[in-house]
């Protein structure tokens, strides 16, 4: 399918590996211009090379943590991650927010300053970069966001507690922008995935193993068996969602928290 997308240029966050990465090679399949983002200079140029080298499209990379407004790499020398971002970004037409969640845990065990920082990785930071970005969409009369949060959304899960509560932030603010802006021609969405084969799987994978007394391979094996799909996603099919959510057959769905977890969530609306 044409996406009718080629030629546009987007801002994808967190996209030099997992899922971020998989929508950034969607995209650039499209024939979408990219600028990548992502904390890891050797991560990000690989990924940067390896698109180049597959697609013709220009990809442009920014090594900095886009989370909060001060923090960088400590070899980037910069007074404001964000910025950096942003000013290298210019205006684009798509933008694909995304950023690691944050480390499991007990309720008794989160400070004010845990909530804090959940906040900036997981709610804010997406908000500002929509709040820099929607004006520009909104004068071209185009726009796609997509915002990459997680299936706790709608599922909560007991030890992810900090980023249910950022990401339920961050669907409530979109909930109302995406229908304040629909008229401009731009669709904001949301996708929420379950657990897929990232960084962020093995992360989990690991907690469970400690906190049970079994091998990394037994973690994962139980959680995958324990997905009505019988597997954890990949990242190239969650990127095919993103790129469609991106395209010009999308323009009528605003708004929508749309769950990529193989059927682990049993709700029906």
């Amino acid at each position: 399918m044409d996406l009718g997308i080629k030629g546009k240029r987007a801002l994808v966050g967190a996209s030099s590996k997992g899922l971020g990465r998989g929508c950034a090679e969607a995209l650039a399949a499209a024939g979408v211009d990219l600028v990548l983002n992502g904390r890891g200079i050797e991560a990000l140029e690989e990924t940067a090379a390896a698109i180049r080298a597959l697609y013709d499209v220009q990809v442009t990379t920014v090594a900095a943590d886009i989370t909060t407004e001060d923090g960088v790499p400590a070899d980037i020398t910069t007074e404001d991650g964000r910025a950096r971002v942003l000013s290298a970004a210019g205006q684009v037409d798509i933008l694909v927010t995304n950023a690691g969640g944050p480390p499991p845990g007990n309720w008794s065990d989160w400070s004010r300053a845990d909530f804090i920082k959940a906040f900036d990785g997981n709610m804010l930071t997406p908000i500002a970069l929509m709040q820099a970005m929607l004006p520009g969409m909104i004068t071209k009369g185009w726009g796609r966001v997509v915002n990459i949060t997680s299936a706790a959304v709608r599922a909560p899960i007991a030890e992810l507690g900090l980023s249910n509560t950022a990401r339920a932030g961050l669907t409530g603010f979109v909930a109302g922008t995406s229908r304040q802006v629909a008229r401009y021609g731009i669709a904001i969405n949301n996708l929420l995935p379950g657990i897929h084969a990232t960084d962020r799987a093995t992360s989990l994978d690991k907690g469970v193993a400690a906190a049970q007394g079994i091998t990394l391979d037994e973690a994962s094996t139980r959680r995958q068996n324990s997905i009505p799909a019988g597997r954890y996603g990949t990242a190239g099919e969650f990127g095919a969602t993103c790129a469609f959510l991106c395209s010009q057959h999308a323009g009528f769905i605003i708004g929508q928290n749309i769950m990529l977890d193989g059927g682990s969530a049993n709700i029906t609306i």
